[in-house]
């Protein structure tokens, strides 16, 4: 290897040149995320009818001009290239030329995108981006910084440790003072998506398990290693012993914290220097090993490992089991409640066979909003079981998917005091900015303040963040995991100060242009109350309004009925009794959907309801079944599935599809599969729609997820009723055309 030119410095030179750079005022860190945001929803966002058309262009040119100017004056005697001869070149103007054109056409192309800024989208669980998104991320595309070591990016790698940090402390994650060495500390960084994240933590969780069985044998074997033979270990259910003398299922249930605490322990403890340990554990880790040669050597009578989670859990997590050579037959799919939740009692049967066949669990994995049911897993009593399991000598490391939800962690995040808490007089003159704030149900709440129990959570701020892709993220309660997957030596964490994000985690080159969008983002629009909470709170309200006048659609006079998932609180019960069900949707009706928000909010009978309706987050899930001409409800399965297929064929956006006529709104579709979610879910829901027939049939449902601040409150008013419009329209016309005579008896 060529030795590097003096004008390449080293990562950790570079780094501190940034830092410096950063902090030009005596005390104070200029990056710094800890002040007050803004409180103006107006200003966050580009708007539905690019209404900040004005203010984008004037600090996009800002940004670009900035770049431009960045470049005359770094060694500013150095030579152009392109010059004036150049720019009147024949090859240089029909260059210039072709790509005007070509920018042209692709721009013309581009009008055929999803218009996720508008109020009629109402389908994925995105949104428009945030304006100090765009910006952050455009103002550092231009200097193409790559995260992957901080030489190639000396000050995004500092906007990247920032924003971890700051997405630690909007999940709950106690980040200490800097100045206190001892304490343990959370660790963030930015990944390209959640199904990266969720792969690093499984990553992680595997590597955790295994550590204290490769050490023990390293110490016992090893030279190198002999002064540490007489360190002990905590062990799950409390005790401690010498690690050479726990047992193989001892120790494949050290606690993640107390196996992590090893490595530093044998520095400190015995002065064994992390180099030494990392070159010796290389001949026994399940990281240089491979899973199947580790168990070959050190387990060959142990069961097979799992992970489980929730039969709702997000397409990654089979792909991260697939690749981590896991397999997915040994992801246990937990089966869910009729809320799409997590079934307690299953996950505590499961754990109980687990310990049973001495089967070591990596990781139990609770979704923070599913991506089609927005449904939170009972996470407080996950961990309460953890702690059950603990005590009979069985542990595991709890993962959080909240790629979704993660940003409404924020509704429960108060300002810090020199933050803004209050509505100025000119936000009361400007009433139309300030849709009702929701907050969180009881359920949800508990789950959300339970979420620093969990040993890692996966947020992604291009998600409830609106920040452009990709920008996924994961958080570590312990910043020590983030060793357990690099391939550097492990070390202690002593000055508070890392070289680089790069070395953590799957990735290897990755954009510093999404830390810098993440980052301006959290500048502007703190995650907390005042900021990401107040957006999100406008979102939950405005969604319970959606979900309200669905269930509220159809009347006895119609040829159509439309059954959410989420039910009514009066059907969340055992036994409902159908006058109450009827007598609640018709409160729902005259209380709620006739109200505007203002009377809504007046009404404190109506409101205790309104706060219960809906998901736990803000994605609704309906079906839609017709009549026949008998008035009897179809009863045929693949009749009810073609009849939503078409509704999401006409409401929806697909390659192809004529830009002429565009869907006059978009929603997303799934279907409830029995083999995944369970027959009590699907044939409750069959039941509610009047399905009979096939027990192995899916059931469709349409997706909508609001994600929108204004929808109800826009400059003429409340929106939404043009989305019911739109969607009755669209389902009689369907039934007209193609369901106008009865389905045959015995169907």
């Amino acid at each position: 290897m060529t030795a590097p030119g003096p004008a390449l410095l080293d990562s950790a030179a570079l780094f501190a040149r940034a830092l410096e750079e950063a902090s030009r005022q005596p005390g104070r860190d200029a990056l710094d995320l800890h002040g007050p945001g803004t409180t103006s929803l107006g200003a966050w966002f580009l708007g539905p009818k690019a209404e900040n058309e004005e203010l984008l262009l004037q600090m996009a040119t800002e940004a670009i001009r900035a770049h431009a100017r960045e470049r005359r004056e770094y060694y500013p005697n150095d030579p152009p290239w392109i010059t004036d001869d150049i720019k009147r070149s024949a090859a240089y103007r029909d260059s210039v030329e072709t790509l005007r054109a070509q920018f042209g056409r692709l721009l013309g192309e581009l009008h055929g995108s999803a218009p996720f800024y508008s109020y009629r989208y109402q389908a994925h669980m995105l949104w428009d981006v945030t304006l100090p998104g765009v910006l952050g991320y455009l103002a550092a595309l231009l200097y193409n910084q790559n995260n992957v070591a901080a030489e190639a990016s000396p000050v995004t790698t500092l906007l990247e440790m920032k924003v971890g940090e700051d997405l630690c402390a909007m999940l709950g994650y106690q980040v200490p003072p800097k100045a206190d060495t001892s304490a343990m500390r959370p660790w963030g960084h930015i990944t390209c998506d959640g199904s990266v994240a969720n792969l690093e933590s499984m990553w992680a969780a595997r590597n955790i398990k295994y550590f204290p069985i490769a050490l023990a044998l390293a110490v016992s074997r090893e030279k190198d290693l002999e002064a540490a033979r007489g360190i002990t270990v905590p062990l799950a259910d409390g005790r401690t012993v010498p690690l050479l003398e726990a047992g193989e299922w001892e120790l494949l249930n050290v606690r993640a914290d107390d196996a992590l605490a090893l490595p530093g322990r044998l520095e400190s403890q015995f002065k064994i220097d992390p180099k030494t340990l990392d070159a010796v554990m290389r001949k026994y880790s399940v990281q240089d090993l491979g899973v199947l040669e580790f168990c070959r050597r050190h387990l060959p009578k142990a069961p097979a490992p799992v992970v489980l989670g929730p039969a709702t859990m997000h397409y990654s997590w089979p792909k991260a089991a697939a690749l981590l050579g896991i397999g997915d037959h040994n992801l246990q799919r937990i089966p869910v409640d009729l809320d799409g939740r997590l079934e307690v009692p299953r996950l505590r049967a499961a754990l109980a066979q687990c310990l049973a066949d001495r089967r070591p669990v990596l990781q139990v994995v609770a979704v923070i909003g599913t991506t089609e049911e927005s449904a939170v897993d009972p996470l407080d009593d996950m961990v309460a079981l953890r702690d059950e399991f603990r005590a009979k000598g069985l542990d595991f490391v709890i993962h959080a998917d909240a790629a979704w939800g993660g940003y409404f962690a924020s509704l429960l995040r108060r300002p810090s005091s020199t933050e803004p808490q209050a509505l100025t007089a000119d936000d009361a003159r400007h009433r139309r900015e300030f849709t009702p704030t929701m907050v969180m149900s009881e359920y949800v709440r508990r789950q959300y303040e339970a979420l620093p129990e969990a040993d890692s959570i996966t947020v992604d701020p291009h998600k409830g963040g609106c920040i452009p892709y990709p920008a996924g993220g994961l958080c570590y309660r312990n910043f020590a995991m983030r060793n357990i997957v690099s391939f550097t030596a492990p070390v202690v964490y002593h000055d508070g100060v890392d070289p680089t994000v790069g070395v953590y985690g799957v990735e290897g080159s990755k954009p510093g242009a999404a830390a810098a969008a993440v980052y301006l983002s959290h500048r502007v629009m703190r995650p907390d109350r005042s900021g990401y909470g107040k957006l999100l709170g406008k979102c939950l309200f405005n969604s319970k309004r959606l979900y309200a006048e669905l269930v509220t659609m159809a009347s006895d006079a119609d040829r159509f009925i439309v059954v959410p998932f989420q039910r009514l609180p009066a059907e969340r019960t055992d036994h409902p009794n159908p006058d109450e069900v009827k007598a609640q949707r018709e409160f729902i009706r005259t209380r709620i959907v006739k109200r505007s928000n203002d009377e809504l909010l007046a009404d404190d009978e109506a409101m205790a309801l309104f706060h219960e309706l809906g998901s736990d987050q803000t994605i609704i899930a309906y079906t839609f079944n017709f009549r026949n001409t008998d008035g009897t409800l179809n009863a045929d399965p693949a009749r009810l599935l073609a009849f939503n297929t078409e509704i999401f064929d006409r409401l929806s956006l697909h390659p192809g599809k004529s830009k002429a006529k565009p869907a006059p709104m978009i929603v997303t579709s799934s279907s409830f599969d029995p083999a995944v979610y369970g027959r009590p879910l699907v044939d409750g829901l069959k039941t509610r729609l009047g399905i009979a027939g096939d027990p192995a049939a899916v059931v469709p449902f349409l997706i909508s997820t609001t994600l929108d601040p204004w929808i109800t409150d826009t400059a003429d008013g409340n929106f939404l009723p043009e989305i019911i419009r739109i969607l009755r329209a669209t389902v009689e016309e369907i039934i007209g055309k193609k369901w106008p005579t009865p389905v045959p008896a015995g169907r």
